[in-house]
């Protein structure tokens, strides 16, 4: 016979700090799948795309620094148990793209951003709202938000010399990862959002991609 452990509120916020602390320290977490980076040769890079390239890392990793955050606090405040566990299973595989940026801005000699405590606490703030509001609000706000992150995926893959396999190879799993992940919350019940909403959000996270390239 399984049982399954029941959290107290106490117990739930002391995950969620734990959570928040691994989240922000560099090579606290470990990926349960390889980084698909390992099999792709070491491209030539000039000085001036290497910072380029770190810059758009490091965007990526502010991201799922966010994606985690976001999860978490919908997690917190989920209404039916299968949505919370649908929630922390997804921010457990976004660990995998965290790590995966880590280790690509290491081997870039460069470094996370300075302002991820800022944007995690933000985040964290719109998840746990967003779970508050109702499940299907907050399914939906997971949707949008990976289609936001799709987009930029994209553009990132259209600024990365193709001698850059590495980077290429991280970004281009990352970016199925993410589509699996909106399909999946709009198949759970998500809301549409409408257009408006949406271009609320990528304002937002114009102001995220445009400070964290360089801080």
């Amino acid at each position: 016979m399984s049982y399954q452990r029941h959290y107290s509120p106490i117990d739930r916020l002391l995950l969620q700090a734990d959570s928040a602390l691994r989240t922000l320290v560099p090579n606290s977490n470990t990926a349960t799948r390889p980084s698909p980076a390992i099999v792709e040769p070491q491209g030539n890079l000039t000085a001036d795309e290497k910072q380029h390239i770190a810059g758009l890392m490091r965007i990526n990793h502010t991201g799922e620094v966010c994606a985690q955050a976001l999860y978490q606090g919908q997690a917190l405040t989920a209404k039916l148990p299968n949505i919370r566990q649908q929630m922390e299973q997804a921010a457990d595989e976004e660990i995998d793209h965290l790590v995966w940026c880590e280790q690509r801005l290491q081997q870039l000699d460069s470094r996370t951003s300075l302002l991820n405590p800022l944007f995690y606490g933000l985040s964290f703030a719109v998840g746990a709202t967003a779970g508050a509001l109702s499940d299907k609000v907050s399914l939906g706000f997971v949707a949008a938000t990976e289609n936001q992150v799709c987009k930029h995926l994209d553009e990132h893959l259209q600024q990365i010399p193709d001698t850059d396999r590495k980077s290429r190879a991280i970004l281009e799993q990352m970016r199925t990862d993410e589509e699996e992940h909106a399909i999946n919350a709009l198949d759970a019940g998500g809301y549409h959002f409408p257009a408006p909403v949406k271009f609320g959000m990528s304002l937002l996270a114009k102001v995220m991609t445009k400070s964290t390239y360089h801080l």
